[in-house]
């Protein structure tokens, strides 16, 4: 895959799972708008069924006592006959005219305060008797015109109807319409009908509630009510003959956020989840193409740096062939004997990086099998430097020993181990431009024993340090080839150090040389 091509993808998957992020925000803060809609619209419902509650507990109140007072054995003060509806109709069949007349009888008395507690002397009650009454009139045979004497009548004295009712309704406003709110009404009627019109709407929270009067507080209020909160509700209650009041009953929630949360807070947990799963998937994803692109690229430079390597032996080897073929050379014995020897030695360096190439990969199946025993760390630092001595000392360069620890014995593998050590110190050499100088360390820290092998080389910026013990990693110079290897060397060390439960760490500056530490148990 092109690095374009990978880039456009990862750019078009991004502002994707973007999208959907900001969608599932969009809908989570649409959703609960429409539940804080739903929400005051229910409290509005609730609110005016209060009211209307309010208002019939206050009249079945005053009916009662009035009824108390004008059962009493009192006479009515004044009585008034109020007409209230006058209906005529023609009968073309029966030649008929019908005249229908309903009728409000209404008698006033002026009943003592001690019947109501409302702070006043007296104060004037009607009681309403309704008259419904239907005449038949019949038209003139002669003339055409109605008969002015009807020819039946029928009267029906019953409770009151729906109009008396409205009349009633007036009257008793009119009597409350000055009456302070506290002597209409309680607290704890307030409460108790709020509380059991909110329950019985679904809304299951805690509210504060309180009435004013225009502006004004009055005693009718729960303790922690506060009207300057933008979320109360208020709804006019105790309204008068023209359907106005100055009383307002007002309603807040000081838990509403959390309780319309609540409402979709299943919804919103799992579209948590759903995204971070999403988001989860997505980052292991884009890592992983990264890495995979990463690999193939190092895997690219490793089969580049092989065949570099390989190339030079084989053409030397070539080379030394078709030397001995010469017929000049093949009766040279000391020639021949010399063209053989390089052969040799190409041949075991190829052999060398593929044993390199095998063991890394036995390693990282677990099949390499790695036998330990009793050993002095100090005779495997000895012998590895013989391995390298003749390459510094081609270089004019220095190893220096400074082998102060007490105690060496470490149980390990002798092979492998003098291995890790011989590429420290081949790393060392290598990657020192100038004359090669090399310092060894040993020392005792508690149990463990710590070797330290430090150079005055290229040294590694930050990070490269973080990657120089990765499989086939090699630090970019520019030029592949500059300096022979793989990119395995150093993650064997890692292997092997961490097979003989150590520790290895490297500490660097670039220009100023590399410090490689190695930490192993001491045995006893």
């Amino acid at each position: 895959m092109g690095k374009k091509l990978f880039i456009l993808l990862v750019v078009l998957m991004s502002l994707s799972l973007i999208g959907i992020i900001f969608v599932q925000a969009f809908f989570i803060n649409n959703t609960l708008r429409n539940e804080e809609k739903q929400f005051t619209l229910n409290v509005k419902r609730s609110l005016i069924s209060v009211s209307k509650a309010i208002e019939d507990k206050e009249l079945l109140s005053y009916d009662r006592l009035y009824k108390e007072a004008v059962n009493n054995g009192r006479n009515p003060d004044t009585t008034e006959i109020k007409q209230l509806l006058i209906f005529d109709s023609f009968n073309e069949e029966t030649n008929q005219a019908i005249r229908f007349k309903n009728a409000i009888s209404e008698e006033s008395f002026k009943v003592p305060s001690l019947f109501f507690d409302i702070g006043t002397d007296s104060i004037n009650i009607s009681r309403f008797t309704n008259v419904s009454e239907t005449k038949v009139f019949e038209r003139n045979s002669i003339d055409g015109k109605i008969n002015l004497t009807p020819t039946q009548t029928f009267t029906d004295y019953s409770t009151l109807d729906d109009v008396g009712r409205k009349i009633y309704k007036s009257n008793y406003r009119k009597v409350y319409k000055n009456f302070p709110v506290y002597k209409r009404i309680t607290n704890k009627v307030v409460s108790e009908l709020l509380e059991l019109q909110f329950k019985s709407s679904g809304i299951n929270t805690a509210f504060e509630y309180a009435i004013y009067d225009k502006d004004l507080s009055t005693k009718i209020q729960s303790d922690n009510f506060d009207l300057s909160v933008k979320s109360t509700v208020g709804i006019p209650v105790f309204a008068d003959n023209d359907n106005k009041s100055n009383y307002t009953l007002y309603v807040d929630f000081p838990e509403r956020r959390k309780y319309l949360l609540s409402s979709i807070f299943g919804m919103i947990v799992l579209s948590i989840i759903f995204t971070l799963i999403i988001v989860l998937a997505y980052s292991s994803a884009i890592y992983q193409l990264i890495k995979q692109r990463q690999i193939s690229q190092i895997k690219t430079d490793f089969i580049n740096n092989m065949t570099h390597e390989f190339k030079t032996p084989i053409a030397t080897i070539n080379l030394a062939l078709d030397s001995i073929k010469n017929p000049k050379i093949i009766n040279d014995q000391d020639k021949v004997m010399r063209y053989l020897k390089m052969i040799k030695e190409e041949n075991k360096r190829m052999h060398a990086q593929v044993e390199n190439v095998l063991r890394i990969s036995k390693l990282e199946k677990n099949e390499l099998n790695i036998s330990k025993e009793r050993v002095k760390l100090h005779d495997l630092i000895e012998d590895a430097l013989t391995h390298v001595e003749l390459l510094v000392e081609d270089r004019k360069g220095y190893v220096k020993t400074y082998l102060k620890a007490d105690k060496s014995s470490v149980l390990a593998n002798e092979t492998h181990f003098t291995n890790v050590i011989v590429n420290i110190l081949d790393n060392a050499i290598k990657y020192s431009n100038g004359v090669p100088k090399i310092d060894v360390y040993t020392e005792n820290i508690g149990n463990n024993i710590l070797l330290k092998i430090s150079d005055q080389g290229n040294g590694m910026s930050k990070q490269v340090q973080k990657k120089v013990f990765e499989k086939f990693y090699r630090e970019h110079t520019g030029n592949v080839h500059n300096v022979k290897g793989h990119g395995l060397g150093l993650s064997y060390v890692k292997r092997i150090i961490d097979d003989h439960q150590g520790h290895i760490s490297v500490e660097s500056e670039k220009g100023k040389g590399s410090t490689f530490t190695i930490k192993l148990p001491l045995i006893s």
